[in-house]
């Protein structure tokens, strides 16, 4: 896994962070998913498939980040499976990627379901209206009355291009004709994409995923980044770890005192700028110091009687030249 890869995994399974990005994209910015509610799983989903003669194949997929959740909201249990999936470029075939993601996730609980129950030996049992189980339940192992956990696949697009890939299933299908559709299942992804985000949106955030989402979407626009870094305080006050996030996600270089726990933007930008321009300073000046001996050296071997092939050997020797850049140096002297 790279370094890219670690940081923005580690940002989001922050569960602070986490729930914030559910709340934002389900419920428009109310913190109705609390952070403590969250627990991690396995983000490996192994699932087996079934074909013709009862062969079975196995399939593992791993997820990026997945969580459990077990809240009160609107005064009732509810209990979902959360999912985040992450790009750095478009995915132009996101939905059918996320399609097998949540199905496997489903079958996975329906097989444990089935091993509850046969571990338990209650497919011998009367159901609940005193019948007893039918064939189909027992060949199955998932019976009439179970349930699985909804399983809901956020997919966030780190990167300042829009997103102009499908994002449902129908927008992928080649169909010729429209009355087809309504036998075939669509699915749609869930997309958080900086790109189409206005700031009133980007500001239902309650983390610092905001200042993620915010310098992503200003990213190739200097003057509104800069005009963005100078008006926002809380991009003067930012944690470290967010500004490791930016670094990460733009593939900026900001340099910026590790050992502090609060960052200035802003100034770390400034201050980039400010060292970019010395060190600029500093190879033109070298550059012209080289310069300047290339020419007294071909002045003084023009002096002591040296043609232009020994001066051009003597140039790629002393300097480390090309042949070509030797020969384009005399030339210019000349």
């Amino acid at each position: 896994m790279s370094d890219k890869d670690l940081i923005t995994k580690g940002y989001l399974k922050n569960n602070e962070v986490f729930a914030d990005l559910f709340n934002y994209y389900i419920y428009e910015g109310v913190q109705m998913i609390k952070p403590d509610t969250l627990h991690p799983l396995d983000t490996a989903v192994l699932a087996n498939l079934y074909g013709k003669n009862k062969n079975v194949f196995h399939t593992q997929r791993f997820r990026d980040i997945l969580k459990y959740v077990s809240a009160m909201m609107d005064d009732k249990v509810t209990y979902l499976i959360l999912a985040i999936e992450t790009q750095s470029e478009v995915h132009y075939a996101m939905p059918i990627r996320n399609m097998l993601y949540d199905a496997l996730q489903y079958q996975a609980q329906a097989e444990e379901i089935a091993r509850k129950h046969k571990n338990n030996k209650d497919y011998q049992k009367e159901s609940k209206d005193g019948e007893k189980v039918n064939v189909g339940e027992f060949l199955s192992g998932f019976y009439k009355g179970d349930k699985v956990i909804p399983v809901i696949t956020l997919v966030v697009n780190f990167s300042a291009d829009q997103w102009d890939a499908p994002i449902r299933i129908y927008d992928l299908l080649n169909v010729s004709n429209d009355n087809l559709y309504k036998y075939i299942p669509d699915y749609k992804i869930n997309l958080i994409s900086p790109y189409n985000m206005t700031d009133e949106e980007a500001n239902r955030f309650q983390t610092d995923f905001r200042e993620v989402m915010l310098y992503l979407k200003y990213s190739k626009d200097k003057q509104k980044l800069e005009e963005l870094l100078k008006r926002d305080e809380r991009f003067q006050n930012m944690k470290r770890s967010t500004a490791e996030m930016i670094n990460a996600v733009t593939g900026s270089k900001i340099k910026f005192d590790t050992r502090k726990e609060k960052i200035d933007m802003c100034k770390a930008i400034q201050d980039m700028r400010t060292d970019a321009r010395n060190n600029g300073k500093e190879e033109g000046l070298k550059e012209g110091r080289i310069l300047g001996r290339i020419e007294q050296y071909i002045e003084d071997a023009r002096e002591y009687g040296a043609n232009d092939v020994m001066i051009i050997e003597k140039l790629m020797e002393k300097f480390q030249m090309s042949k070509q850049e030797a020969i384009s140096k005399l030339h210019q002297h000349d």
